[in-house]
């Protein structure tokens, strides 16, 4: 054997040798999901007195998405499309029906699925999806927990220092304060109050608390405590096999209850409101779209705003109460997603782990006499996301291109080196769909670049009722591009908005005459590509004008 020869064996073993090593390290993955958390991040541009010291450390680690945003401004819906890729329009799944009995995502590979089936191990803890499926996970920890409550044995309350109306909303969205000792306090039918975690499917557990310093952790405190040490076990371990692990937050999800330490944050007499315009509601039409429908929570935010309001004797009382108590519950987050962080970088495994940061959608805090999420809007549909790619991303970057939560899946496959379709489908059979976002691993390497692959505009969607039975045609639908927002309800009213002059989106110009008719036109267009079944000739019973 020449020497020549030997050296070209050489070579080509030492190259086979660094290709088995680089399939051996595809990156593990992080997932930290919050829910109902709106900009309410220091330096996010939101409430300017909210205190994120660890979300906003991890974003000048990160590349921050700053026109990220939701498919479907509800839990359920919004985190099936953000799991299995698709649009709602294409699966059907608009509201809360579970994503397990819908017939496209079922037939369609969950991420979780997907990186499982490739050889991931995947874990997960807290509130992922909004219904879970046991067999997708190779282990999952807790449930989603929307506790603490206060309980008297048989039913969950609302936080007993909250005044009707809005505490007859009921123990999830009539509910805010701080812990206290409910040794000695009755509900109304004079039964003693305890905490409570738990949920009626699973069973109740009595929660002590005494004070701050002497009481039992809260569900989110459960789940940040299990996946730090999941990390730290997994930097220790000597299996190779890359993990994918996703951790579940529900604050700032109602109720807004949370230790008093980070209400003492926030003192009621220093709150300050959101930046609100009075009869900013005046020229929208959600109140035209929900007249006809079945859907509570299309008129809800409007419903939780009136009863904040008449609770506390005046809108500025009611939101400051709110805003407090909001701003409590994103503080005590911070410190779950912290220990989180904390875990990570201290391990070995940070420079080989991509992280993903989001919520599920928005929040409003007041704005258009609104109170809730499930609305078109900027406030309901923006969502804060920031990724970090070991090896690939900026610190501190920010991409101002307008993404969706849709496109988190296939940028994770593109990232691991995997495809849609290679080394196998997203698909379980043909009744499934395939991927509908596009990868933003170009935005990530290049957070300065005016174009990409993937949509031209963010879409998202809201549900108009069960008297529409899921027709596509028949939903409400919005589009953000980079500078203008449109909005369409399925009784052809429309609104326009241009953030280049409009931030807050305190002007529908929608009916304006002049320059605005035209861009609307193409607005009108451009959602009608996305969502081919939308034709505006299913609004032909409507007055001619209301297509102008």
């Amino acid at each position: 054997m020449t020497t020549n020869f030997r050296l070209i064996l050489c070579l080509l073993f030492i190259g086979f040798a660094a290709q088995v090593k680089a399939e051996d390290r595809r990156p593990n993955i992080l997932v930290i999901m919050i829910d109902d958390l709106n900009d309410c991040l220091t330096n996010w541009g939101g409430h300017a007195q909210s205190l994120t010291p660890n979300m906003s450390r991890f974003a000048d680690s990160a590349a921050r998405f700053k026109r990220a945003y939701t498919n479907a401004p509800m839990c359920g819906p919004s985190r099936a499309s953000l799991f299995t890729g698709i649009y709602p329009h294409h699966s059907r799944n608009y509201y809360q029906a579970p994503w397990l009995k819908n017939e496209v995502l079922s037939n369609s590979k969950t991420m979780m699925e997907y990186f499982k089936a490739v050889g991931y191990n995947v874990f997960g803890s807290g509130k992922i999806m909004h219904h879970n499926k046991a067999d997708m996970w190779t282990h999952f920890e807790n449930p989603a927990d929307y506790s603490p409550t206060p309980f008297d044995g048989q039913t969950r309350l609302p936080h007993p220092d909250v005044p009707a109306p809005f505490a007859d909303i009921g123990w999830v969205d009539g509910s805010l304060g701080p812990f206290i000792n409910l040794a000695g306090r009755t509900s109304e039918e004079g039964k003693p109050l305890h905490w409570t975690t738990g949920n009626p499917k699973l069973g109740y557990k009595p929660m002590r608390y005494i004070n701050d310093e002497d009481r039992d952790p809260t569900p989110d405190e459960i789940n940040a405590q299990w996946a730090a040490d999941q990390l730290k076990q997994l930097a220790t371990t000597k299996d190779q096999q890359p993990f994918f692990l996703a951790v579940g937050f529900l604050r700032p999800h109602t109720p807004l209850v949370a230790p008093q330490k980070y209400f003492d944050l926030f003192p009621l007499e220093d709150i300050e409101l959101a930046v609100i315009q009075s009869e900013d509601a005046a020229d929208t039409h959600l109140k035209i779209a929900y007249k006809d429908g079945d859907v509570h929570a299309l008129r809800f935010g409007k419903e939780m705003f009136e009863a904040i309001t008449a609770a506390y004797g005046s809108t500025e009382a009611g939101l400051k109460k709110w805003t407090q108590a909001y701003l409590a519950c994103v503080a005590a987050v911070d410190d779950n997603v912290g220990q989180v962080l904390d875990a990570l970088e201290e391990s070995t495994l940070a420079d080989n782990t991509i992280v993903v940061l989001a919520s599920d959608h928005g929040f409003h805090m007041g704005e258009k006499d609104y109170l809730y999420k499930n609305s078109l809007w900027e406030e309901s549909t923006r969502v804060p996301l920031m990724m970090r790619v070991p090896g690939l991303t900026q610190a501190g970057s920010t991409i101002q291109q307008a993404v969706s939560l849709v496109d988190v899946y296939p940028t994770l496959l593109d990232l691991c080196g995997f495809s849609a379709s290679a080394p196998i489908s997203t698909l379980k059979t043909a009744k499934g769909h395939q991927l509908d976002g596009y990868s933003m691993s170009a935005l990530l390497k290049n957070p300065n670049k005016k174009s990409w692959k993937g949509s031209k505009a963010a879409l998202s969607a809201v549900y108009a009722g069960q008297k529409y039975k899921s027709k596509p045609a028949d939903q409400h639908y919005a589009i953000r591009t980079n500078r203008f927002r449109y909005i369409l309800y399925n009784t052809g009213h429309e609104e326009l908005y241009d953030h280049q002059s409009d931030p807050y989106e305190w002007k529908n110009v929608a009916n304006q005459s002049g320059k605005y008719q035209g861009r609307k036109r193409k607005m009108r267009k451009l959602l009608q590509k996305l969502v081919a079944p939308v034709d505006l000739s299913a609004f032909s019973h409507l007055p001619q004008d209301q297509h102008n």
